[in-house]
Formats: C-alpha cells, sequence, structure tokens
C-alpha cells in the first residue's frame, strides 16, 4: 500500500505545471520582456533575461525561418493546419524558455487573412478585417495551437494576435474621442470589424480544446491604450487578460523621430490626435488612466490588464525619463507589463542593453547572412529604468 501511496504521491509532484492553475500566475503583478528575434532565442538569451528578475516572456515567432510561407500557418491566404517542423522549433524554444524559469505568452503577428506588414511588403493586410472567412480559418489555427500547446509548461497564456487594427481602414480616426469610438463601433456591430466578436469566436474555439490556459486580448487600433474604451462589454470568460501597448506619444518615443534634422523631445510638446499636446509624466499618467477606468468600469481587477510592450527609442534624449514615467504608473497601479524589447536581434531602435550608441556593422552583417547576433550586451543607464524593476 504505502509503494502506491508514494508512487502517486510522485506522479502528482512530476506532472507539468498544467494550464489549469495559470490564471494564478497573473494574481499578482508580473514584468518581463518582448522576444521578437529573427532566430528561435537560444538558452543563453532566457537565462539571461530571467537573471534580470523576469518572470515572463511575450514571445513572437513570426520572424523565424517558416517551412512554408508563414511560419506555424503555413500559408496565411489559406489555413490548412500546423507545420509539423515548425511547430517543433516552437516547442523546443518552449522548453529552453522553461528551463530557463520563465513562463511564456505565445503572441502571433500573423492571422489568416492579417499577415504582419514586415512579411507582406510592408502592406497592411485588411482581408481578416472585411471577409469572416478568415475568422473561421482563424478560429482553426487557435484550435490547433491550444491543443498542442495546452500542457506545456512554459505557457502562461495565448495573445490572440498581436497589434489588431480593424479600425484602420474602417473609417475611425486613431485616438478618436470616446464618443466617436463609441458610434463607430455602435455601425461596426456584427461585421467582419467587430474585434471584441472575433475574439469571442477565437476564444469559443480555444475552449473546446482547452478549458483552462488563459487568453490575452489587445486592444484594437494597434493595442492602444484608448482603445479598449469603446468596447460595450469584458469577454465572457474567467481566464481572459486584457493588453495595450504603450509608446505614445508615439511621434516622439518611435523610430521616425529619429530621422528628424531635430528629433521631438520628451518631455515637451508632441503631435497627438491631430494637435500638438505637451507631454510628461503626468500626461503620460492621464493617458494610462483609460483602460484602467475602463477595467472598473466593467468590474475587472487590475490583475487583468496587461501593458503587454513599452519602449521608447533607446538613442532618443528623454528616453529614460519616458521609461520612468510609464513604469512608474504602472508600478503605482500594480500592473502587469512587459518591455520592448530584449536583445533584438534584428532592430536595435529599443535594445537598451546597447547604450545610446549605434551599433557596429557586424550586428547588420550577421542579418544580411542570416548569422546569430554577434554583439554583446551589458546593463547600461538607458536600461537601468527597467532592470532595476525587474530585480526587484
Amino acid at each position: 500500500m504505502l509503494h502506491w501511496i508514494l508512487a502517486g504521491l510522485l506522479a502528482f509532484l512530476t506532472l507539468p505545471a498544467t494550464a489549469a492553475d495559470l490564471i494564478d500566475f497573473w494574481n499578482t503583478p508580473r514584468h518581463g520582456g518582448n522576444s521578437f528575434n529573427r532566430l528561435p532565442p537560444d538558452q543563453a538569451y532566457f537565462e539571461a533575461l530571467r537573471g534580470y528578475g523576469a518572470t515572463w516572456v511575450r514571445l513572437s515567432y513570426d520572424k523565424w525561418q517558416p517551412a512554408q510561407r508563414d511560419f506555424l500557418l503555413g500559408d496565411a491566404d489559406h489555413y490548412r493546419g500546423l507545420p509539423k517542423t515548425d511547430l517543433q522549433t516552437l516547442r523546443s524554444t518552449l522548453d529552453r524558455a522553461h528551463q530557463a524559469g520563465l513562463k511564456v505568452v505565445i503572441t502571433p503577428l500573423s492571422l489568416p487573412g492579417m499577415r504582419w506588414s514586415q512579411n507582406n511588403q510592408g502592406q497592411f493586410d485588411d482581408r481578416l478585417w472585411q471577409d469572416k472567412h478568415y475568422w473561421a480559418q482563424a478560429a482553426d489555427f487557435w484550435r490547433d495551437l491550444a491543443l498542442e500547446l495546452k500542457d506545456h509548461p512554459a505557457i502562461a497564456a495565448y495573445n490572440l494576435i498581436n497589434e489588431p487594427a480593424p479600425e484602420k481602414r474602417g473609417g475611425l480616426a486613431e485616438h478618436a474621442p470616446l464618443q466617436q469610438m463609441q458610434q463607430w463601433y455602435d455601425d461596426q456591430q456584427g461585421t467582419a470589424r467587430d474585434l471584441p466578436a472575433l475574439y469571442r469566436q477565437l476564444v469559443s474555439a480555444i475552449r473546446e480544446v482547452d478549458a483552462h490556459t488563459p487568453v490575452m486580448l489587445d486592444a484594437g487600433w494597434y493595442a492602444a491604450a484608448d482603445a479598449l474604451s469603446y468596447w460595450p462589454r469584458p469577454v465572457a470568460d474567467e481566464r481572459v487578460l486584457y493588453s495595450v501597448h504603450m509608446y505614445e506619444p508615439y511621434a516622439a518615443t518611435s523610430g521616425p523621430n529619429m530621422n528628424r534634422k531635430q528629433p521631438l523631445a520628451y518631455p515637451g510638446p508632441v503631435p497627438f490626435a491631430g494637435q500638438s499636446e505637451h507631454w510628461d509624466g503626468q500626461r503620460v499618467e492621464q493617458y494610462l488612466s483609460q483602460p484602467l477606468a475602463w477595467m472598473a468600469a466593467m468590474k475587472l481587477p487590475r490583475s487583468r490588464l496587461v501593458v503587454g510592450e513599452l519602449g521608447c527609442m533607446r538613442r532618443l534624449p528623454g528616453c529614460g525619463q519616458y521609461l520612468e514615467d510609464v513604469l512608474g504608473v504602472l508600478d503605482r497601479n500594480q500592473l502587469h507589463w512587459a518591455f520592448y524589447s530584449f536583445r533584438e536581434d534584428s532592430w536595435d531602435g529599443m535594445d537598451y542593453e546597447l547604450g545610446s550608441a549605434k551599433v557596429p556593422w557586424r550586428y547588420w552583417q550577421a542579418i544580411e547572412q542570416g548569422a546569430a547576433d554577434p554583439i554583446a550586451r551589458k546593463p547600461t543607464p538607458e536600461f537601468e529604468p527597467i532592470s532595476r524593476r525587474l530585480a526587484q
């Protein structure tokens, strides 16, 4: 009898950390980084992120070498099933993250009918937001992927699509006034531009095979922090996380600003929503109050709100102050967050361990050759606002 009791106890203790427990992971503030690399990250990569104190990584795979046209989708023009070699590459990567002690949020940049623009000759793909035929294919994809990954111990959530923008060609201006957003959504309900309805269909498909893994839903207009505001109700599922991204004021924090003869400064006056506004810590807090207000109105706990991306160009004077201002708001409100990005091997703009200097030519040469990133990283003043909080 003792033998059977011990055997049963051992079996219980060695079970994988199943998704049934994963909503509990999000009950306390979690801080991590984004991985949007062109090569599947190696063990050292995950160990380094965990070494800073991160507990999770938001992992995108769309830059990885696919077996067919699009990684894991096969072909975003017509989904027919998960390519086995792509799935194995993803599983191996998840194994490495788990070995490092990190939880992973899987984050596709493409869905059927919505190929990520950087894999689409720079063109925005609006088909998903025009034809519900692609909704069914997206549901098939997520059902298949959830069936494969639901028991993997690294998985913390499924982020169903990165930065959806059904509004972009649907007649709604970015950062429009709330009343205008709500009127637009009233007109679009039931159409292919109804983002909450798409999410309900995808979540339903996932729940057919996986009842427990949390799902993370990005707001519209590229996950803008003010774009949750027009949703009339939350998705009816107890394991839903709502995600926004924070790069506002984008005109100052983004790459194109660095190409100006005189880059816009932070803090300072910046174009936003069709006018010039002064952006500083107070304006950042005011802007980020909008998703918090929506969560409160929906009677959802703040533990279900995630800032899935945040950042600014590392070479921008004032970037450090910007990171302090944003992270200060998030920490005061005890929110989950993930900075963009950690050791990105295809773009250096927000790789804060590189400091404020330009990267040497061998960085770009490695990209051209498909080789591993050759640049050593180290703690820098630019990374300090993030690394200090990761270590807390």
